[in-house]
Formats: structure tokens, sequence, C-alpha cells
């Protein structure tokens, strides 16, 4: 019975006071209380990284990095050269796209693929997603054929092309589909 107090208490104490960990807009208590579980990534939440980021790539989640790398990545200088573009932003939006990212990276997440990602950097700030060790690791099985070799993929960066549900931040095997090789189960 103490046990149970003990819990209820807690659970009082973290919604009242929260945990200082951000989890998009919502806080710790939503996440607890959430009938979905939270093995994956959290998803995008935020209409202006959408749309300015999302104009020239896909709007990659920030739990598929740590906070180091969306600050190398936002960084005035290395916008000015994004992977060969010029992606330049006022400073008060690239202030606004940070804070955003930093507040839902990969250190800073709830989620299980955010946790594990940041956990296989061992201190690394990787530029791309397709450098950090786990992500490496879950494509490893994929042939060239698969990826870069295809014109419906050309490269791991392109996750959208073959992670079904990767809007709702779902990148399990049930969720892939590679075009030209139907759906993909390890």
């Amino acid at each position: 019975m103490k046990l149970l107090r003990w819990f209820a208490v807690s659970l009082m104490l973290f919604s009242v006071f929260g945990t200082g960990i951000a989890y998009a807009e919502d806080g710790f208590l939503s996440w607890l209380l959430s009938v979905e579980r939270k093995n994956e990534v959290a998803p995008v939440k935020n209409e202006v990284y959408e749309e300015e980021c999302g104009s020239c790539h896909y709007p990659y989640q920030p739990g598929l990095l740590p906070s180091g790398s969306w600050q190398k990545l936002l960084a005035a200088d290395a916008l000015e050269d994004h992977f060969g573009d010029n992606a330049e932003l006022d400073n008060d939006l690239r202030t606004e796209l940070l804070s955003f990212l930093e507040q839902n990276a990969a250190d800073k997440s709830y989620f299980k693929r955010s946790r594990k990602i940041f956990s296989s950097l061992k201190g690394e700030t990787p530029l791309r997603i397709t450098e950090v060790p786990y992500i490496r690791y879950k494509h490893e099985e994929l042939t060239d054929d698969m990826v870069k070799n295809n014109p419906k993929v050309k490269s791991l960066s392109f996750c959208n092309a073959c992670h079904r549900e990767i809007k709702y931040g779902r990148f399990d095997d049930d969720t892939v589909d590679i075009p030209g090789y139907g759906n993909w189960t390890w």
C-alpha cells in the first residue's frame, strides 16, 4: 500500500512541477499517461520548422540527432553551406528553430528510439543522421541495389522514401516499404 501511495504522490509531483525535460509541446505527464507507447521518435509538432526546413528536404525529427548536432547544423556559418545549398535564415528565425530542435533532440527525449540513438553516439555530434551508429546498424543489411542504385531511394538520407509512417515518428520494421522491394522485416 505504501508503494502505491508513493507512486500516486510522485505522479502528482511530476504533473505539478514537471521534470525539466522537454517533450514537444506536451509534458512528462502527457507522455507517461499516453496510451500510445513511446518506442519510436517524437513526431514533429512545429509548423515553422516543417515549413522552413521541409521546403527543401524532409523535416527530420529532432530526436534523430543530439542537441550538439543541431547546434552545429544551425550555426549561421554552417547554414551558408548546408550540404551544398545556401540555407541562410534571419537570426530570429534561426534561433527559434534551433530552440525547437534542441528542446526535442535525442539527448532530451523520452522516446526509446531517440534514447538508443543518443546512447550509440558516445559523445559524438554527427552532422548527418546517416552518421549515427544506431541508424547505420539498423540499415546494415540493405544492399546498394535497395538504396543507392534505387532511383526512388538514392540515399539513406531520404528516410521518407521507405518509412511509410515517418511523419508519426514511427521507424519500426513493420512500417518499411522499400520501393521495388516491398515490405521489409528483419
